[in-house]
C-alpha cells in the first residue's frame, strides 16, 4: 500500500509543481464604445475597447478621500469637503471615518453611529464654521465694550466646531447639527 501511495505521489508531483508555478492571469480594465467598464484577460483592442487606467494621483500636497482607508484630512478645507461628500451621498461609513473614536465605549459608539446615520439622511445645505464666544465683561457698558473692541487689534480666531445646516427630508424645515472639531495625530476630526 505504501509503495502505491509513493508511486502516485511521484506521478502527481510534476503536475502540482506546474500549477504552483503558473502565473496568475492578468486582468485588463477596458472601456467599451458605450462607456461601460469591461474586465478581460485579452487585450482591450481585441474587444474594440480602449485601455482604462486609474486616474492619476493628485499632485502636490492635496489629499483626496475617495475611499475608506486613505489619508486623514490634514487641512480644515479637506475635512469640510469630506463632510460634504459623505453627507451628500448618504454614506454613514464615510462620515464615521472622520470621527475621533479615541475613548468611546461600545454603547457610546452605537449612540454616535445612530446620530451620524440621522445626519446623512437629511439633505445638506451648508457647512458653517463655529467660532468660540468672545468673552466680554458684562458689567461694562456697551459703549465701553465697543471702544475696547475697536482699540484692540483683530485676533485671528480658529473654529472650534462645524455646524451642518440641513433640512428635514421632504420639507424645508431647518435642522442643524453642531460637530466638535479636534486636531489630533496631525489630522482634523469631528466629535459629537
Amino acid at each position: 500500500m505504501k509503495v502505491a501511495l509513493s508511486l502516485l505521489l511521484v506521478l502527481l508531483l510534476p503536475g502540482v509543481c506546474a500549477i504552483a508555478q503558473a502565473q496568475p492571469t492578468r486582468l485588463n480594465r477596458c472601456t467599451d464604445p458605450q462607456g461601460q467598464s469591461v474586465y478581460t484577460d485579452r487585450p482591450c483592442d481585441s474587444l474594440g475597447a480602449q485601455s482604462r487606467r486609474p486616474p492619476p494621483a493628485p499632485s502636490g500636497s492635496t489629499l483626496q478621500r475617495d475611499s475608506l482607508g486613505s489619508s486623514c484630512p490634514r487641512r480644515l478645507s479637506e475635512l469640510v469637503q469630506a463632510l460634504h461628500t459623505a453627507v451628500s451621498i448618504g454614506d454613514v461609513n464615510r462620515l464615521s471615518s472622520l470621527y475621533l473614536w479615541g475613548a468611546v465605549s461600545d454603547a457610546g459608539a452605537q449612540r454616535i453611529l445612530g446620530q451620524l446615520e440621522s445626519v446623512v439622511r437629511r439633505p445638506l445645505v451648508d457647512v458653517v464654521p463655529v467660532y468660540p464666544q468672545q468673552e466680554l465683561d458684562e458689567d461694562a457698558g456697551s459703549a465701553a465694550q465697543a471702544s475696547a473692541l475697536e482699540s484692540e487689534p483683530a485676533v485671528r480666531r480658529h473654529p472650534v466646531g462645524l455646524r451642518l445646516e440641513q433640512t428635514l427630508p421632504g420639507s424645508a424645515t431647518r435642522a442643524a447639527t453642531v460637530l466638535g472639531l479636534r486636531r489630533q495625530y496631525g489630522c482634523f476630526w469631528i466629535t459629537l
